[in-house]
């Protein structure tokens, strides 16, 4: 199928209840245009900053990692229920793990400062400070703003398994510590992952992007041959399912993985939820199937016993595949859009999907449970927000791939680095990006300044502005130590 042109903003949303995307037709892209200025952030927040830069990213006894837990008794309870994991690290890395502990709803300026006084701490010597972080809590527990902070610097992930009410389940904490461990000690016999691809056929052009403009170029470039090509003993492409079990099925391979998967995620149905317990259950849930009913659906309570991507890793790319934040980093520009009734009314539909005051912020379903399964993925990268179709195209160029962004954590992953090694292999785009869009809002202040005409054009902006944002809702769920099970690991001795 040749692939539309991205001139229009495509969305992987779909309403949960109707189970139909939510833009059937995409936004024209000019409607990012009217974007209002993002905030502006300090450099330490969004630039690179590794302490140790010309060591081995991967070397833990050179890295160091530690563990970032809420304060109080639930922090207490993650920590002691993941405790065969802070045992193994300590042993990797041949020294004592120290918890640091953080408040709730820390801001972008307090996360900035704990990172700088805290975690920085001029007394720790720099070689002991830990560039590998795992947050223990869910979104309200520990803030998305201090993650990404955090992931700006180092190779940061987050753990969160909760109960049907929302608690934190420290047995769930503890099932994904032993299945970590359990692979570190015994890994496979398998020197090389299997990479698996799918793409949800549903007609809608976001999944058709997906997959000529992703999937079909990340599969190309994973059966290259050469000196640096893909160490994949087979690559896979999983066929089109009628039913979301179709899909389990093919990634329950004994052979440790890495599947990218392009779907619709959840989001809030048109008549609205009927419970808390309902949105965090169904929210972010793939819509995977091309049946449209409910067997279409993959769930949280598929994943709860059925193996699938043992020991793996999971790119999901799908809205809210991750978890739904405080607030959506769409949310003012899709708001202007509303007010001023555009586009027949889409921007409405879609700002109805966006979290509202005074909701609790929380980590999907999906993922918590497939990270609890003992026989599920190691680790899970997928989207915090709104997951459009700009972080795989070049819409600067018609209908230009750049898969290269999402297939270099990928290879990452597949060559044995570490799970934040590979997220960081995505970041280093998003930082280019934010770069690319303060630079242009910056010149055009200085035009302003000396009564110029501005030198960025509306477009270049819009483009800047859906691409930094749409790169910025990736995160790592998981320990970002993680890495596959393979023979060429070579894991270190433990006790």
């Amino acid at each position: 199928m040749t692939a539309p042109a991205p001139s229009t903003l495509e969305l992987l949303l779909a309403d949960a209840i109707e189970l139909r995307p939510t833009l059937a037709a995409g936004l024209p892209e000019l409607a990012a245009g009217s974007a209002p200025k993002p905030e502006k952030t300090s450099r330490a927040v969004d630039a690179l900053s590794l302490d140790m830069p010309d060591a081995d990213p991967n070397d833990l006894e050179l890295q160091r990692w530690s563990v970032i837990a809420p304060e109080g008794a639930l922090g207490d309870q993650a920590l002691e229920a993941i405790s065969p994991l802070l045992r193994l690290r300590e042993a990797e890395q041949g020294a004592k793990v120290e918890p640091y502990r953080v408040p709730p709803g820390m801001g972008m300026a307090e996360a900035l400062r704990w990172k700088n006084e805290v975690l920085r701490d001029e007394r720790v010597p720099e070689e002991e400070r830990p560039r590998y972080l795992l947050l223990l809590g869910d979104l309200d527990q520990i803030s998305p703003e201090l993650q990404h902070v955090l992931a700006n610097g180092a190779f940061v992930g987050r753990l969160h398994v909760a109960s049907a009410d929302g608690r934190p389940d420290p047995a769930g904490y503890a099932a994904y510590a032993e299945k970590v461990v359990r692979w570190a000690k015994a890994p496979t016999d398998h020197d090389q992952p299997d990479a698996l691809f799918y793409v949800a056929e549903d007609g809608t052009t976001a999944t058709e992007l997906g997959r000529s403009l992703l999937v079909d170029p990340c599969i190309s470039m994973a059966q290259k041959p050469g000196r640096r090509r893909f160490p994949a003993a087979n690559v896979v492409e999983i066929p089109s399912a009628e039913v979301a079990d179709e899909l389990l099925r093919a990634g329950s391979t004994a052979r440790p993985s890495v599947l990218l998967s392009v779907s619709h995620g959840l989001g809030r149905p048109s008549a609205g939820w009927s419970s808390v317990e309902q949105q965090r259950a169904r929210q972010g849930a793939l819509l995977v199937g091309a049946c449209g009913g409910p067997d279409a659906l993959l769930t949280a309570e598929m994943l709860q016993g059925a193996p699938f991507l043992p020991g793996g890793l999971w790119f999901c790319l799908a809205c809210f595949g991750a978890g739904t934040p405080e607030q959506s980093a769409f949310y003012p520009w899709l708001s202007l859009l509303a007010r001023e009734g555009a586009y027949a009314g889409q921007a409405r539909r879609v700002l109805a999907s966006l979290p509202r005051d005074g909701e609790r912020p929380f980590l999907a379903a999906l993922p918590q449970a497939a990270l609890r399964n003992p026989d599920g993925p190691l680790a899970v990268i997928g989207h915090l927000d709104l997951a459009w179709t700009y972080s795989f195209v070049d819409p600067g160029r018609a209908a230009q791939s750049r898969a290269s962004r999402i297939f270099s954590s990928l290879q990452s992953t597949a060559r044995g680095s570490r799970a934040g090694v590979a997220l960081d292999a995505l970041m280093r785009s998003y930082r280019e990006t934010n770069d690319e869009l303060i630079a242009g809002y910056q010149a055009e202040e200085d035009a302003r300044a000396w009564s110029r005409p501005s030198p960025v054009e509306p477009i270049h902006r819009s483009r800047a502005f859906m691409l930094r944002n749409d790169l910025r809702g990736y995160v790592l769920l998981g320990d970002p130590a993680a890495r596959l099970p393979l023979k060429e690991s070579d894991p270190p001795n433990h006790p």
